[in-house]
C-alpha cells in the first residue's frame, strides 16, 4: 500500500457522509461512492466520484472504506452482509467506522477486521452537516499509529480537530458517547427552556436572542432553537437519532450500575416525541412533547 491513502470508498451519503466524499473529492481524492438512494450517489458522480452499486463491488477499488450510516446493525450490513465489503477488501485496507455504536461493538469489530487482514480506526465524527461540507468535523479516533500514518491526508480532508484516542478501538466510541450524552441532555433543556417561555408569554425570537448571550446559553441552544423558531422540522439530526444514542448511553451505564438520572429523563422525552409520531423528524422536535403551547407556525419561502 502507498504511504499514503489516495483512493477512498465512501458507503453512507446522508447529511455527514455527503460532505466527508465532498470534502475528499476537494481535497483531490479518488473518491468511490455507494448508498441505498441512486440520487445522492449520482450527485457525487456528477462531483467526479466513481458510482458502486455495492459495498462489495466498492471494496474492491478502494484502499480505505469509510463507513457513515446510523448504528451498528448498519455497520454490519456494510461490512459482512449480503454483497459486504469485509471479504472483497485488499489486505492492509483501511476500515474507518464514524457510526455512533456501543463501545463494545466497536472493540469487537476490530477484531473481526484484523482477523481478515484489514486495519481498523474506530472514528465516530460530530459537527453536523455544515462541518461535513466544509471539511470542518470533529473525529474522535482510536487506532494503530502505523494506520494513522496511512490516513493522515484524509483526516486533514474531512476534518478540522483530529483526537487520537488510543490504540484500542472503543476509545473513540466511548468519548462519542459522552458527547451524545451532553448533546441530548442539552437538546432536551432547550427545548424546555423554549417551551415555558412560550407558555409564560415571552416573545420567543427575543427569548432566542437573549438566551444565546447569556449564561444559560449551549452550543445547542444556539443551533437547535431556529428550527423551532422557524418553524422548519426538516431532519438533520433526527428524533430517533436521539431515541438511539441515549439508549447506548443508558445500556452501557446500566451495565457499570452507574446513575445517569438526566440521560434517563433527556431518553424518556426523545421516546415520547417518536411515540407521537416525531421520530423522522429533526431532533428539535422533541419540544412538540410539552402540552398547552403554540409553536411557531413555518415561515413561508
Amino acid at each position: 500500500m502507498a504511504e499514503q491513502i489516495s483512493c477512498v470508498g465512501v458507503v453512507g451519503l446522508g447529511a455527514m457522509g455527503m460532505g466527508i466524499a465532498q470534502s475528499l473529492l476537494r481535497a483531490g481524492f479518488e473518491v468511490h461512492a455507494c448508498d441505498v438512494r441512486p440520487e445522492a450517489v449520482q450527485k457525487l458522480v456528477d462531483a467526479g466520484a466513481h458510482a458502486a452499486d455495492s459495498p462489495a463491488a466498492l471494496a474492491e477499488k478502494v484502499e480505505a472504506l469509510l463507513i457513515v450510516v446510523v448504528n451498528a446493525q448498519q455497520t454490519e450490513q456494510v461490512l459482512f452482509g449480503d454483497n459486504g465489503a469485509a471479504a472483497r477488501l485488499k489486505p492492509g485496507a483501511v476500515v474507518i467506522a464514524s457510526a455512533t455504536v456501543a463501545p463494545e461493538f466497536a472493540e469487537a469489530l476490530g477484531a473481526r477486521l484484523q482477523a481478515l487482514g484489514l486495519r481498523f480506526i474506530d472514528a465516530p465524527i460530530s459537527g453536523g452537516a455544515a462541518k461535513a461540507a466544509s471539511g470542518q468535523m470533529s473525529v474522535m479516533a482510536a487506532g494503530a499509529p502505523e494506520t494513522f500514518a496511512l490516513c493522515s491526508r484524509l483526516f486533514d480532508a474531512i476534518c478540522s480537530k483530529l483526537y487520537r484516542l488510543g490504540e484500542q478501538p472503543g476509545q473513540g466510541s466511548k468519548v462519542k458517547m459522552i458527547n451524545q450524552l451532553l448533546a441530548g441532555v442539552h437538546i432536551a433543556a432547550a427545548a424546555e427552556a423554549m417551551a415555558l417561555g412560550l407558555r409564560a408569554g415571552c416573545d420567543p425570537d427575543a427569548l432566542y436572542e437573549v438566551i444565546s448571550n447569556s449564561a444559560g446559553s449551549s452550543w445547542m441552544f444556539r443551533n437547535r432553537v431556529p428550527h423551532i423558531l422557524a418553524g422548519d422540522y426538516t431532519p438533520l439530526s433526527s428524533v430517533n437519532i436521539f431515541v438511539k444514542d441515549l439508549g447506548i448511553v443508558l445500556d452501557y451505564a446500566k451495565k457499570s450500575v452507574f446513575p445517569l438520572p438526566l440521560s434517563a429523563t433527556a431518553h424518556q422525552m426523545f421516546m415520547q416525541a417518536s411515540a407521537a409520531g416525531h421520530g423522522g423528524e429533526d431532533d428539535a422536535a422533541v419540544v412538540k412533547v410539552f402540552p398547552g403551547i403554540t409553536l411557531p407556525a413555518a415561515k413561508a419561502l
